[in-house]
């Protein structure tokens, strides 16, 4: 199976918030960004592996910045690192306030783990990463750490459960 960089798969993503996304105050719910950057990083893992996914975790999702009725939201989707059939993407949203002459900010990041199957619902192998920046490195080696770190959690709860 060959490789593929991560450009091959980067995504980016925008939206302007409606009145139907926030609460009477104008304040977008936290839910509905963290649906947006779901389908986000689900392109970014189909582009990759070119068949069925699924959302296997979500994890450390940083709210920085309010999002409110109107601001118009970019999603920036990139894979961090990739196993046998499952992908990690990073997702940064920034915020705009169209009204206002200033650059958009960085309103939240999160990572999105999806695993690729294949007809009959089974994980199936997914392309290596090819890593060609000093950039990717770095966000691949923190990427593979949580990648170790979730196996040992999971391999501690089935001993628990097992007991």
């Amino acid at each position: 199976m060959n490789s593929k960089t991560v450009d091959q798969s980067r995504v980016i993503m925008s939206n302007i918030m409606m009145p139907e996304h926030a609460n009477p105050s104008g304040n977008v719910h936290g839910g509905e960004i963290m649906k947006l950057m779901d389908n986000t990083a689900g392109v970014v893992a189909c582009r990759h592996a070119r068949t069925n996914i699924v959302t296997a975790r979500v994890d450390s999702l940083k709210f920085l910045h309010p999002i409110r009725v109107s601001n118009v939201i970019t999603c920036y989707g990139e894979l961090t690192f990739v196993g046998k059939s499952s992908m990690e993407i990073s997702v940064t949203v920034t915020v705009e306030d169209l009204s206002k002459e200033e650059p958009a900010k960085i309103a939240l990041t999160g990572f999105f783990t999806f695993v690729a199957l294949d007809d009959q619902g089974h994980p199936r192998q997914v392309p290596a990463l090819e890593v060609r920046t000093e950039e990717e490195r770095r966000s691949w080696e923190a990427a593979q750490q949580r990648y170790l770190s979730y196996k040992q959690e999971q391999k501690g709860a089935e001993t628990k459960n097992g007991d």
